[in-house]
């Protein structure tokens, strides 16, 4: 007779965290002590001990806490769709693994999401405990996703979330090697709820985001789920001739009038600078895409899976190819 399905999975996507996912891990399943519950914890090519910990936290809790090795280090987002795909919950609870979320706070997000049948629950923080930058970085992208997802204005798009056994479906149908969970979960979610949580100090001395991470972000965002770019590169690029018309005419104008042209005209200046630049700005957005898209036809791997603990069967690790 095969195990009753669990009520809420927790995917923890793991990093360089061995000194706190052993204790993140511990309290998540002491919040979700009343509640089937399954803990999916996914290392993703960390460069400490971090694997042992989970390995052990696996071995520890059989038949609660299964724990996938990636390969190598692939990305959160992807990390995050390899254990979706190990996820067997009705809901699914996705958290940091360095203490900023708190796991009675994940208990109140499946909550939620359970008692609303919402698709999709958010945490949204009253306060935030980042550096400067990121906290610009999370505003701008997040006025970004208003323009090129439909991102609702009010919505803050935070890691810590919790989605339905349906979306989770949904989502871990795509296959390719850039993914945007919340572009993804945002193409199918109906109902979208919101839950204020408290969000504590990061246990590691760094964040794993830096800026070159931010951006790959932002480019998974704009270029992989919107057209957009391309559609401004069109408006750039027809205000450009516009403006190319206005100084010929000018140009025109200062010839009948007979005005002389000085040696060394800066409107020359101005025009190659202005028409070269939008030219290489255009070009810089067309190969995006293309190259994109040859990435994905080559099959470049979303993420692989090395090692699998506590999975019912080898195929439970088929986190895409």
């Amino acid at each position: 007779m095969s195990p009753a399905r669990p009520e809420c999975s927790v995917v923890i996507p793991v990093f360089n965290s061995a000194g706190s996912v052993a204790r993140v891990a511990e309290e998540v399943l002491a919040a979700f002590a009343g509640v089937r519950v399954q803990l999916v914890l996914v290392d993703d090519g960390s460069r400490d001990e971090s694997a042992r910990v989970c390995r052990e936290l696996a071995g520890r809790h059989p038949g609660k806490a299964v724990f996938a090795r990636l390969s190598r280090n692939f990305g959160e987002h992807n990390a995050v769709l390899a254990g979706l795909r190990l996820a067997a919950g009705r809901y699914v609870v996705v958290m940091d693994d360095d203490g900023e979320n708190r796991p009675a706070d994940a208990l109140r997000l499946f909550e939620r999401a359970r008692e609303s049948d919402a698709d999709l629950v958010y945490s949204r923080y009253p306060a935030r405990h980042h550096a400067w930058w990121r906290l610009a970085g999370s505003r701008f992208n997040g006025w970004v996703a208003g323009l090129l997802i439909r991102k609702p204005k009010d919505l803050y798009l935070s890691s810590f979330k919790c989605l339905s056994g349906w979306l989770v479906s949904q989502v871990t149908r795509y296959d390719g090697p850039f993914p945007y969970l919340d572009g993804l979960a945002l193409q199918y979610a109906g109902r979208i709820e919101v839950v204020d949580c408290a969000h504590s100090p990061s246990e590691r001395a760094a964040s794993n985001y830096d800026l070159r991470r931010l951006g790959r972000l932002w480019l998974n965002m704009a270029v992989n789920f919107s057209v957009a770019p391309l559609r401004l590169s069109s408006l750039l690029g027809a205000a450009m001739v516009a403006l190319g018309g206005v100084l010929t005419a000018e140009v025109l104008i200062e010839r009948f009038l007979g005005k002389p042209t000085p040696p060394g005209w800066a409107h020359l200046a101005v025009l190659v600078l202005v028409f070269s630049g939008a030219q290489l700005l255009i070009l810089g957005v067309i190969g995006e895409y293309l190259g994109r898209l040859f990435l994905m036809a080559n099959r470049l791997p979303q993420s692989a899976v090395r090692e699998l603990v506590g999975a019912a069967r080898p195929e439970d690790a088929d986190v895409g190819s």
